[in-house]
């Protein structure tokens, strides 16, 4: 995989601020995130921790705020914004998932002098929420790298699971995949299963399976999780035919099928880096008043396959990537 020059600079400058002197204004802010049950953002929270070792040594804080689930997803995000305002946080590090929920909460946090930095999600309502910067990946174009990898691959009919139906980065991602996929002569079809059984893989690979027997002409899978990859494959084994499968974002198990050649790749967008960068940075800006004159930053994507799967082994089991 290749990695930008401008990440890697970020990252050292941000780690650097660890050593100035204390600030004027010591950045009290809160992050907010997904489900603490969705794999994912165990590496969103790890760069949380790692950015936070920054922050408190210049005298700040953070506040780590995350959903119960994603049954109430829209109004559940406001009310972590809600609770952040309350508690007079100077800035917000957010995705934005569900824009029609989030964005006249953030507006109305904005309006109070609170300081927006984004990540992950939503990089195309940063001006509506003054947000500073977005750390993240494009969701088109890495949904579009998995299309095109796929059908190169083979796959003439793809299925592209929706595990959260109506979240924006999930819906986007699923758009980029029908794009590279068409053009690359291939055909998508979408699966949105309900967000009540979000992680939850027997119940997904029942759902998943279900398609394979209905549709024979379905051969190949993308999943926008990890965990969700994990209950495709079983869908596959069970369905009894050769699939081909890929996913957005790393785990042990996803490597491992990479590694034993039953599955084809992954797409990376680099949680930890966003994370990490999101707060630093923003508590960069609202201590010493630094901004970065990239916009966006983009973490990814970056497709890890059986050329390169020893490279990223490290990163997962460090519980970085």
């Amino acid at each position: 995989m290749k990695f930008t020059k401008k990440i890697s600079a970020a990252l050292l400058a941000s780690v650097a601020l660890a050593t100035l002197a204390a600030p004027v204004l010591a950045a009290d802010i809160a992050v907010i995130a997904g489900s603490a049950n969705d794999a994912f953002f165990n590496r969103i929270k790890k760069g949380v921790d790692d950015a936070t070792l920054v922050i408190e040594a210049n005298g700040g804080s953070v506040n780590y705020l995350t959903t119960q689930n994603y049954d109430n997803f829209g109004p559940d995000l406001v009310q972590l914004i809600n609770t952040a305002v309350s508690q007079g946080v100077d800035g917000i590090a957010i995705p934005v998932w569900i824009a029609e929920s989030q964005v006249p909460a953030l507006k109305a946090a904005a309006e109070q002098g609170i300081k927006i930095m984004m990540y992950n999600s939503g990089a195309d309502v940063k001006d509506d929420i003054s947000g500073i910067n977005y750390f993240g990946s494009d969701e088109f174009v890495a949904g579009e790298a998995g299309g095109k990898y796929l059908a190169e691959q083979g796959a003439k009919k793809i299925l592209c699971h929706i595990h959260v139906p109506g979240a924006v980065n999930l819906e986007t991602r699923c758009d980029g995949v029908v794009a590279g996929a068409e053009a690359a002569g291939a055909e998508v079809v979408r699966l949105p299963t309900p967000a009540s059984i979000d992680s939850d893989v027997t119940g997904t690979s029942e759902a998943l399976k279900a398609e394979l027997l209905k549709d024979p002409s379905i051969d190949g899978i993308i999943t926008l999780g990890a965990w969700s990859a994990d209950a495709a494959a079983v869908a596959i084994q069970q369905s009894g035919r050769p699939v081909k499968l890929g996913n957005f974002d790393l785990s042990p198990s996803v490597l491992d099928r990479i590694k034993g050649g039953t599955q084809n790749m992954v797409i990376d967008q680099q949680p930890y880096a966003q994370s990490f960068l999101a707060a630093t940075m923003l508590a960069a800006y609202i201590d010493f008043g630094i901004d970065l004159p990239t916009d966006p930053i983009l973490t990814g994507p970056g497709i890890v396959d059986a050329t390169n799967i020893d490279a990223a082994l490290a990163g997962v089991e460090a519980g970085a990537r």
